[in-house]
């Protein structure tokens, strides 16, 4: 398994920038080969998308979302992974963004990817354009609803 921990000052306000992170299905405006993601319900994400040279598709669960605060989630199904994002208010009008992610590579060419830091550079950028969306266009709607961890129902 391997972790990527990335992070990214956006400057936009804490809702702004949360909401436009739960705008699951436009993730392909700023994350290098996303393809699609298709909201199922309010919990579950089908993914498509390219690296490593292949195509992978997954289906992957909401495992906990707080507004303004983080969203969790893991694959149920597919391609390995599971991550929070989180969501820190340092002023008015800045928002720290933190990755945390963990993930299988799959084959010799991710294999060889990760240990040369593709999957973290591509984090890395999937955050740069992020954050130059948000700071551009401002959100783009946003869900409030609130996910629970399973120990906390």
């Amino acid at each position: 398994m391997s972790t990527i921990e990335e992070s990214i000052e956006v400057n936009a306000p804490l809702r702004s920038v949360y909401d436009q992170w739960t705008q699951f299905e436009e993730f392909p405006r700023f994350m290098d080969g996303v393809e699609e993601i298709r909201q199922i319900d309010d919990t579950h994400l089908h993914w498509v998308a390219e690296f490593g040279g292949s195509r992978h598709e997954w289906e992957a669960e909401i495992t906990e979302q707080k507004p303004d605060e983080r969203v969790a989630w893991r694959n149920v199904e597919g391609k390995e992974n599971a991550g929070v994002v989180t969501f820190h208010r340092i002023d008015d009008d800045t928002t720290r963004v933190m990755v945390q992610m963990d993930f299988v590579p799959e084959g010799i060419k991710e294999r060889i990817g990760d240990a040369l830091g593709a999957a973290d550079r591509r984090v890395h950028g999937d955050l740069e354009r992020f954050k130059e969306l948000v700071e551009t266009n401002g959100a783009n709607g946003g869900w409030r609803g609130e996910v629970k961890r399973p120990d906390e129902s």
